[in-house]
């Protein structure tokens, strides 16, 4: 196949385009809707005190830019891969494999924490047991087709927002509400806010998934900006009101030692009937992120394995579902595996570790385009955020990194020597 060109073959298939905007921001917002407000609302809290709202804004601030980034590079590049594919052609080879392992290593572990998530609300003395069976499923569904990805992910995105929005009326009226404990600032260091930044971060990341499924939507270079931007505004007006509501009903010292903040929230605002139906939805609301999900890291996997940075054979569409199916079963099976051996807050952290590195690289991508301010602020934040992270999370992340590094070192070499010297050109 010709640089250039658009026309699938054997040794380049391409995937259809059959989303269009509503599909993507639906998928964006199933990423997003759920991590943020079950799962990290709390350890961001702990981290952050009394100031965790300013850990919101900053998330929310370095996401935009993120977004910008992201959907400036996904207009010009519209191909499955995401970063992976932008830093490649902006960067050169090192930068957007980087990235792309970043991606996938990063999102395998949100994987694994999401459907952790599910086991932990659905049955806590057999959550790991309901996550293994929960990623299986999933990867069932997505391995069928997108559109029923999509179209499950949208059931699921409406009866959460329609919980949340009745989540946030109940605190908000209760009696017991106690607007002091909106004390921006009053407790928490610099450093707690910025880790609390980073932990939001994670329920930040999912617009990312509309850039990694360029190769489906339809209009790309008009889809995935608008995309972007209305799936970030949807989750960063949601995730404030319920911050708002659960700090001004528990305050910030209950909530970061609450393990399910949202039932609580509830119980303690006088709806204790409501608690069940809190927990229902939490698990829905993860179920959602866990679909796009592993549909987003099976895509990056297909873009890379197409590449022959990994198993070329992931890279084979199924000839009636029209799906990466090989990927998507590799990419269910290992988050199967960390499902049941793995705990969900030390996977929270290496992912929030990976997947600002894979931003960071995006906003460098998007550097080179023209326009620096952006990209520049976005590249600093994504950076301060990801050393401001545990210390365990961060010599993970960049243990992980490094072993990538020289996984890709090795390959070149080996590239180098049976092409006579000369690297291999893609």
């Amino acid at each position: 196949m010709t640089e250039g060109s658009n026309r699938p073959d054997e040794f380049h298939p391409r995937l259809e385009r059959r989303l269009g905007i509503t599909d993507a921001v639906v998928l964006g917002l199933g990423s997003m809707i759920g991590a943020g407000i079950f799962a990290v609302l709390a350890p961001a809290a702990a981290a952050a005190g009394t100031s965790l709202l300013i850990s919101l804004a900053a998330a929310a601030v370095v996401a935009y830019f993120n977004a910008t980034s992201s959907s400036r590079c996904a207009a010009r590049y519209p191909e499955s891969g995401g970063t992976y594919v932008y830093g490649r052609k902006q960067l050169g080879e090192f930068w957007g494999y980087l990235a792309g392992w970043g991606f996938v290593v990063g999102k395998t572990a949100s994987c694994a924490a999401t459907a952790l998530i599910v086991g932990l609300y659905a049955w806590p003395a057999q959550a790991h047991v309901i996550a293994v069976a929960t990623v299986l499923a999933l990867t069932a569904i997505n391995y069928t087709g997108i559109q029923k990805s999509a179209l499950a992910t949208r059931i699921i995105v409406a009866v959460v927002l329609t919980a949340l929005t009745a989540v946030a009326v109940v605190a908000l009226t209760a009696p017991s509400i106690d607007f002091g404990h909106l004390r921006i600032g009053a407790g928490g260091s610099p450093y707690g806010v910025l880790q609390g930044a980073g932990l939001l971060f994670f329920a930040f990341a999912g617009y990312a998934r509309i850039a990694t499924l360029g190769e489906e939507v339809r209009d790309p270079a008009r889809t995935i900006p608008r995309a972007i931007s209305l799936a970030l505004a949807i989750a960063l007006t949601v995730y404030a009101v319920v911050a708002v509501a659960a700090l001004a009903v528990l305050g910030s010292q209950r909530l970061a030692h609450s393990a399910a903040p949202l039932a609580d929230v509830v119980r303690v605002a006088g709806s204790a009937g409501f608690e069940p139906v809190v927990r229902i939805v939490a698990v829905m609301a993860a179920l959602g992120s866990l679909l796009s999900l592993i549909l987003g890291v099976s895509r990056t996997t297909f873009a890379m394995a197409r590449d022959h940075y990994l198993p070329p054979q992931l890279s084979a569409v199924h000839p009636r579902f029209k799906t990466p199916h090989r990927a998507e079963v590799a990419v269910g099976v290992v988050v199967a595996v960390l499902a049941g051996t793995t705990e969900v807050h030390s996977a929270i952290g290496f992912s929030s570790f990976a997947v600002l590195v894979y931003y960071a690289i995006a906003n460098a991508s998007a550097w080179t385009l023209g326009g620096r301010v952006v990209p520049t602020a976005g590249f600093i934040g994504c950076l301060v955020f990801a050393f401001a992270l545990p210390l365990n999370s961060v010599l993970l992340g960049t243990a992980v990194l490094l072993v990538g590094a020289a996984a890709y070192a090795i390959r070149r070499r080996r590239a180098i020597s049976l092409n006579g010297g000369a690297p291999q050109q893609r």
